[in-house]
């Protein structure tokens, strides 16, 4: 059989059932690197890949190297134009110089970015956050835990640019401040926050949390300076409906449970009863 009878049967046998397969469940299990390699196969697959548009909406690039080059490389393919998830969690030389290139070449591809994952990225900075948040208005789910390079500032940008964060997970982001928490409290569709190890914010933070965040269903604070009945009144009295469902639980463990080691105490917000963590 030649090279174009066989693409042929490539094209009409094969690469159809590849596509059905991969559709049918939207198969979470296909990982990016499978997915790359699929597109060597032949190249009937190749172009049937790519005219499925939700294949490319997730952008995976977790703990590799390169990854800030890698992400400014994808952007610039058609494929990742209509991309809804970046994944960056624990990449490795991931800075805030190429968030800043993102912004300037893909700034159309990031319009309807929804979840950005840059867990671990210890060299991202506010400016980073500000060149990022700055072009991604569609933001529901950000989360950057375990930076201590980002302070109030990159709150203020993230709330300034993004009206409609649902998630945010800024857990060991030990230069927060009551401050930037005022500026979260402006989120007015958050359900879900995780503090855990801000070690900088107090009572007072919390309480603005409870004022602004009427929608909020889970909240993971460090531990406050006073006791959880005189917080828990205070939060009761800022807001009535996040009150009467709030209940608090308290419990020491090892480590934080999101990549942070050590021991601490952990205290959990679980409002409405259908919070996370319950």
């Amino acid at each position: 059989m030649g090279e174009d009878e066989e693409e042929s049967s490539w094209a009409k046998e094969t690469t159809p059932k590849i596509i059905k397969i991969i559709c049918s469940r939207n198969n979470p299990s296909l990982s990016q690197r499978d997915l790359y390699s699929l597109l060597l196969v032949s190249p009937s697959c190749y172009r049937a890949l790519l005219s499925v548009p939700n294949l490319w909406e997730t952008l995976d690039l977790r703990e590799v190297n390169r990854a800030g080059e890698k992400l400014i490389s994808a952007l610039s393919l058609e494929r990742y134009r209509n991309v809804k998830r970046i994944n960056l969690e624990f990449a490795r030389d991931v800075e805030d110089e190429h968030l800043v290139q993102v912004k300037s070449k893909a700034f159309e591809s990031l319009q309807g970015l929804e979840c950005l994952n840059l867990n671990g990225c210890q060299k991202i900075s506010d400016k980073g956050v500000d060149a990022i948040t700055s072009v991604c208005p569609e933001f529901r789910t950000f989360s950057i835990y375990w930076n201590v390079r980002i302070t109030d500032l990159s709150i203020k940008h993230l709330v300034k640019n993004c009206k409609h964060i649902t998630d945010l997970n800024l857990s060991g982001c030990k230069n927060l401040t009551d401050h930037g928490l005022s500026c979260i409290a402006r989120c007015k569709n958050l359900v879900s926050l995780n503090l855990t190890w801000c070690v900088r914010i107090t009572d007072v933070g919390v309480v603005a949390i409870a004022q602004g965040c009427r929608l909020l269903e889970f909240l993971s604070s460090f531990p406050t300076c006073r006791g959880s009945s005189e917080i828990e009144d205070e939060v009761g009295e800022a807001s009535t409906s996040v009150g009467e469902a709030l209940t608090r639980s308290g419990k020491r463990r090892r480590g934080s449970g999101d990549g942070l080691a050590g021991e601490g105490f952990d205290e959990d917000l679980h409002v409405g009863g259908g919070g996370r963590g319950d």
